[in-house]
């Protein structure tokens, strides 16, 4: 694709005029632990506090207010497991648009409310996102809604290019942009609005090791589509970029790197506790790429914390997995002799060495359990790795066997 076809910095100055109003001009907070770890200024953009809680607005309002009448008339339809669908509920109900939205079956029950508060039919559809995106396009054709695209539509790319827009404004000293990537709309009208005003800035972006589109793509040429994903991080699950999203980032961006669930999950409890602010993993993916040193990250330094939608249940699970990452929450199983006072002196030697106790379950029947034994199921939070080779050794020495769970 040549490069005049990709999208120009007048495209994005356009969205913004019509995103007035509609989308909030999100600040720019500067992360001291973030900074004290790059060794120079590092800036959160928060698009957690965007309306509908993500950045999904600014791209769906620019592409649903567009439409023509007879268009706006026969409706929208868009698929999505939670953050595309709310922002096209809010924008096809604030352009008085009907709108229907496939949504998995196991779709997030906050998510799915909020798309429905927002003013959207929700169709409940599919085991996961590719199933509801065949329905919601088969849906388009049977009825002649307007399919919204949740990221390869030049239209959609140009209004979440507004978020980069005000970057530059904000900071006009920022050296490098670090953008989560899932099937690529962020990141490309980002860029496209960076690279138009500030060409020497480094910008990278982040997938998830486990849904990780992009390198392949890049390296064929053409967009790979992943056979199997697997991730903490669902708002960048996209098993493959689209041709216009590749080749923004194939001509703007600088690299696109990986990190694991497990930085992820550690991202996210780093967000949470230092930076206080809650973040979903797909935008705590941005903060694991600049945590672990992924990319050639120059001071100052942006991160685009790309939304906040986080199931409450989930963010319990994900803090927790996050904790085991880091080491300081410590789960395993032992056996400890069926008579009185052994929970007593296990609980004791763990309390010796500072550990903090979470849970405790016994079990005295199971097919691993001598008749002379009760297995003891712990949790612990600990004070990292050091720490819980420490309470090992020490429950070892004393006798224990100590298998993590």
């Amino acid at each position: 694709m040549k490069t005049e076809s990709l999208v120009g910095l007048a495209e994005i100055e356009d969205a913004r005029r019509r995103l007035e109003g509609v989308a909030v001009a999100t600040p720019v907070d500067r992360s001291r632990a973030l900074s004290d770890h790059v060794g120079g200024p590092v800036f959160i953009k928060c698009e957690n506090l965007q309306r509908t809680g993500s950045f999904k607005i600014r791209g769906a309002y620019n592409r649903i207010i567009r439409l023509s009448e007879s268009e706006r008339t026969a409706g929208v339809v868009a698929a999505s497991a939670g953050n595309h669908a709310q922002g096209v509920a809010l924008a096809a109900s604030l352009a008085g648009v009907p709108a229907t939205v496939f949504m998995p079956e196991a779709a997030s029950l906050p998510k799915v409310e909020a798309t429905k508060r927002y003013g959207a039919e929700v169709v409940l559809t599919g085991h996961d996102f590719g199933q509801a995106f065949a329905a919601a396009e088969e849906f388009s054709h049977a009825r002649g809604a307007t399919f919204v695209h949740p990221y390869d539509h030049r239209d959609v790319i140009a209004g979440q290019g507004t978020a980069g827009a005000e970057i530059v404004e904000q900071l006009p000293d920022v050296k490098t942009v670090v953008v989560p990537v899932g099937g690529g709309g962020l990141i490309s009208g980002v860029s496209a609005a960076v690279r138009a005003t500030k060409a020497d800035v480094r910008i990278i972006g982040v997938q998830a090791a486990g849904a990780a589109s992009f390198p392949p793509s890049l390296e064929r040429g053409h967009p790979v589509v992943l056979d199997r994903m697997s991730t903490i991080a669902d708002g960048i699950a996209a098993n493959s970029p689209g041709e216009l999203t590749l080749a923004h980032v194939k001509e703007l961006v600088d690299d696109v790197v990986v990190v694991s669930d497990e930085a992820i999950g550690e991202a996210l409890v780093f967000t949470a506790e230092r930076m206080k602010l809650v973040a979903e993993p797909a935008a705590a993916a941005a903060v694991a790429g600049v945590l672990t040193n992924v990319g050639d990250v120059i001071p100052p330094v942006c991160v685009l914390l790309s939304g906040g939608n986080i199931d409450p249940l989930l963010l319990l699970r994900v803090i927790r997995f996050g904790l085991s990452a880091s080491g300081r929450y410590f789960a395993f199983n032992t056996k400890i002799p069926d008579r009185p006072g052994e929970l007593h002196r296990l609980l004791g030697l763990i309390a010796e060495t500072g550990a903090n106790i979470v849970g405790v379950e016994h079990h005295r029947e199971g097919a691993a359990v001598d008749l002379s034994e009760v297995e003891v199921q712990m949790q612990v939070e600990t004070r990292g790795p050091a720490h819980i080779e420490e309470l090992s050794d020490r429950l070892v020495s004393a006798g224990y066997h100590v298998e993590a769970t």
